[in-house]
């Protein structure tokens, strides 16, 4: 009796005792299958097992995957479906901050090569100019918004694409923050493979563990990626194995842990096989996603399929419905029915209709099943909906993200300082722009509130909200927004409450600040490790999402800067009572007017201010941050009695600088009581004039 499992040539063997042939049938249980292999009876001394060892290091070898080569199941052949071999279609994902949009960057540019740098890199393969030899480009090139650039995160999945061997390869580059998991979710209908981006230092964080996740539970193929492994404290190994502990957590099949490692360094624009030996370019990264990522599969002769993944809008085009063709063939001019499921079907024509080639949308007469591409002309499309055939198209099943968890509420300013700034005041504004954000945020809900000027947002997490609200101010709406609240459940009687993995990466001397920190939020320890050879430490918590809302500032604190928190949400658990999250109170403006000097000199040895003098403020702003628990009124708009009577020396004051809080520092200060006021040029805080009459 024999036994092998291969896994990347790694092995060892364990000694078995010796079974005699005679005695097959005294041992049952060992003439049927084992680990799904069939046995013999053959005697033998010893069993060779070999298996993927937890923590040696993960072989390399060739770029040979067993993903891409998988054969076809007998019901897709009765469906006689067939591989496009001239397209990839890949998604790129991993945690906030490992490098996916710089390592796009990196292989949009090494397409910019012109014939003689071509010819002295290599012949084994064909390069496009993506960019002119003139042109400039800058750092990040997908991150095209301006509040991407800003908080250099990405916010928004963008395609683009490049050629490689006469193989076109669609790529996808997605957000890497857990709020804007809904982005990802929705994308990876478009993709039958994924590049996984992993931080040669950092290892894979919770959001690895969510994005890849999902790409296991659509079954797509994965390349492993270990980026920035230019960095002095790189440990490959580690994360290798980690990555491989991962997939079998995550209960990947066997062609998926089978996946190909490959090691690279973005910013440099180079990869290779082994940490050791990087290549002069990305050309092994190219070759890994043309051999381990299969083309998508298409029913070339079927009835138009193709689902709207995405939504984008132009001035002149009107609404753009961006996806991938599963069936049939798509052709401009063409008449369509457009389903959101059997029974609901309209019909439209199709006006315009483009590819993405290099970094731009190319206009298209027809585009056949396996590519990605954008349709103009339906006017009222929606994301989630098919574009099927006139006659015998059936819908593609429908686009399903997960719950959101953190609910605020968005309401008209009532401040004395209303319509100064903005040119969107009134709640039909507010309530017309909360419903268009619907129509592309799948992760986001809206609601009507109590009253008719106060609506319900809920999102993923305060930064899923924060940036809609920072977007709105920017398009200039006046508005104001409670403090975020989370949503609870109620299961059997019980309330259930969401809780979040949160892990801190924070130097040992300020490890005792952060472990007394969490606790105080009820959060519960469940690993602490070592990270690299800097002094770091990594702790991972399971939090009530109560427990982080405020925490990050606290954090930053305690640590004196030094501290990185990332969250991703668990599951539902019990509620874990109440949370104190700010102790101190405010410093409240009774009497409107304009600060003063005199009068901030007295008022900062209450507490932190908010406001410098020469500012306008008006009764029941917040100027402050009490240095005590509770609520202190005071006048900071008092100016200094006038006499007739002649100083001998004049007193000179001495005011500390006021605190400069952000959009996101004064969602996360405010409380129960609190609203902030954000207008397109000014961000204040203030009490909720509803609530303190109730309190009188």
């Amino acid at each position: 009796m024999e036994m092998a499992i291969g896994f990347h040539s790694c092995s060892f063997s364990v000694l078995a005792p010796r079974i005699p042939s005679s005695s097959s049938s005294s041992y049952p249980l060992l003439t049927k299958p084992l680990f799904g292999l069939s046995l013999s009876s053959s005697p033998i001394t010893t069993t060779s097992l070999k298996f993927p060892p937890r923590y040696a290091t993960h072989c390399r070898r060739p770029v040979k995957c067993s993903v891409s080569q998988a054969a076809e199941t007998a019901a897709e052949k009765k469906r006689q479906l067939m591989r496009r071999r001239d397209i990839r279609n890949i998604a790129i994902i991993a945690h906030v901050d490992h490098g996916k949009t710089t390592l796009v960057d990196a292989m949009l540019k090494q397409a910019k090569a012109s014939d003689t740098d071509k010819m002295n890199i290599t012949n084994a393969y064909s390069r496009v100019q993506v960019f002119r030899d003139n042109q400039f480009v800058q750092e990040r090139i997908m991150d095209s918004n301006d509040l991407e650039r800003e908080r250099g995160i990405t916010i928004l999945s963008k395609n683009t694409s490049i050629t490689y061997n006469d193989t076109k390869i669609n790529i996808i580059d997605t957000p890497g923050h857990s709020d804007f998991g809904g982005e990802v979710e929705r994308i990876l209908n478009m993709v039958e493979g994924v590049l996984l981006v992993v931080d040669s230092v950092e290892g894979p964080m919770p959001q690895t563990r969510f994005v890849l996740k999902k790409a296991l539970e659509f079954g797509l193929a994965v390349v492993v990626v270990v980026n920035k492994i230019d960095r002095p404290s790189a440990r490959p190994d580690f994360v290798i194995n980690s990555t491989f502990e991962l997939f079998i957590e995550l209960n990947a099949t066997d062609e998926q842990c089978d996946f190909q490692a490959i090691y690279a360094s973005g910013i440099q624009g180079k990869a290779g096989l082994s940490p050791d030996k990087l290549g002069d370019d990305l050309g092994p990264l190219f070759e890994s996603i043309i051999r381990c990522i299969p083309g998508p599969h298409i029913d070339k002769d079927g009835a138009l399929q193709m689902l709207a993944t995405n939504i984008e809008y132009d001035e002149h085009k009107g609404r753009i419905a961006i996806g991938r063709l599963h069936a049939g063939f798509l052709q401009k001019g063409m008449e369509v029915r457009v389903c959101t499921s059997e029974d609901s079907c309209r019909y439209a024509r199709v006006s315009e209709l483009f590819v993405y080639e290099k970094f731009s949308r190319v206009p298209a007469e027809s585009v056949e099943a396996g590519d990605i591409c954008a349709v103009c002309g339906i006017s009222d499309i929606q994301i989630g909906e098919t574009i099927a055939d006139k006659v015998s198209g059936k819908p593609l099943p429908a686009i399903k993200v997960e719950e959101p968890t953190v609910k605020m509420s968005f309401s008209i300013n009532t401040s004395p300082f209303v319509g100064r700034e903005g040119k969107y005041v009134t709640s039909r504004n507010l309530r017309d722009r909360l419903y268009r954000e619907l129509e592309r945020n799948l992760a986001m809900k809206v609601e009507d509130g109590e009253t008719a000027d106060t609506f319900i947002v809920s999102g993923r997490g305060t930064l899923h909200i924060t940036i809609l609200i920072e977007n709105m101010r920017r398009e200039g709406y006046e508005f104001m927004v409670g403090p975020p609240k989370v949503i609870n459940k109620k299961v059997d009687d019980k309330l259930l409450e969401p809780y979040e993995i949160a892990t801190v990466e924070v130097p040992e001397e300020h490890m005792g600040a952060v472990v007394e920190l969490l606790g105080k939020r009820r959060g519960q320890m469940f690993d602490m490790q070592g990270v690299g050879s800097e002094g770091t430490t990594l702790l991972k918590y399971r939090i009530p999402t109560r427990g982080l809302l405020g925490v990050r500032n606290a954090i930053l604190t305690a640590s004196r800067g030094t501290a990185i928190l990332n969250t991703l949400f668990d599951s539902y658990g019990r509620f874990s009572g109440e949370i104190s999250t700010r102790d101190l109170g405010s410093l409240v403006a009774f009497e409107g007017g304009t600060t003063t000097s005199y009068a901030l000199s007295s008022s900062q040895e209450r507490g932190q201010m908010f406001v410098a003098p020469g500012v306008e403020v008006y009764k029941g702003q917040i100027v402050g941050i009490h240095q005590r628990p509770g609520d202190l009124s005071l006048n900071v708009c008092k100016k200094k009695a006038a006499t007739n009577i002649r100083s001998n020396k004049e007193q000179t004051v001495v005011l500390d600088t006021p605190l400069d809080y952000s959009l996101d520092d004064c969602i996360e200060y405010i409380q129960e009581d609190e609203l902030v006021e954000v207008t397109p040029l000014s961000i204040r805080m203030c009490k909720n004039p509803k609530l303190a009459k109730k309190g009188r």
